[in-house]
């Protein structure tokens, strides 16, 4: 039996209407709507919460439906590297921000008066923004990658 086929009938076994459903989970009727039509299919939150509704397990719901397994899996995989994401978005955001205090800093020397030093070493300044840019996109690139094999 498709997830569509066994929430329409644990949903009609409850005597509830889709509006019903629909607003014990707070989303519209259409969504419900779609679900049993088998045009869309739930989170895992709302997946959850059906199974407490209509007391039948999450592996009934999901082991009906290859497609919503599928779902499912790949949801879980989008959720499992966002720290280590925005660690490499943090340090690209650092190369660029280094990289633009560098091209302010020449441009106020040669368009005013003023004399603004950098300090840390020519190094740091000149390749320091490159090398956090590459960095960061490395290993972002890594990120991606594992979670292509998962």
């Amino acid at each position: 039996m498709s997830f569509a086929d066994k929430l329409k009938k644990e949903r009609k076994n409850k005597g509830w209407s889709q509006e019903e459903l629909a607003e014990k989970l707070f989303v519209s009727r259409q969504s419900v709507s779609k679900w049993e039509n088998g045009q869309n299919y739930p989170s895992i939150e709302i997946i959850i919460k059906l199974s407490d509704f209509f007391g039948v397990t999450i592996d009934e719901l999901l082991r009906s439906d290859d497609e919503l397994k599928e779902k499912v899996i790949n949801d879980s995989k989008q959720l499992k590297y966002p720290k280590l994401k925005a660690l490499f978005d943090i340090v690209f955001l650092l190369g660029i921000a280094l990289m633009i205090i560098k091209i302010g800093a020449i441009l106020l020397n040669k368009f005013t008066a003023l004399d603004i030093t950098l300090y840390g070493g020519s190094f740091f300044w000149n390749f320091g923004s490159l090398i956090l840019i590459i960095g960061a996109g490395i290993g972002s690139s890594a990120v991606k990658e594992k979670y292509k094999e998962e």
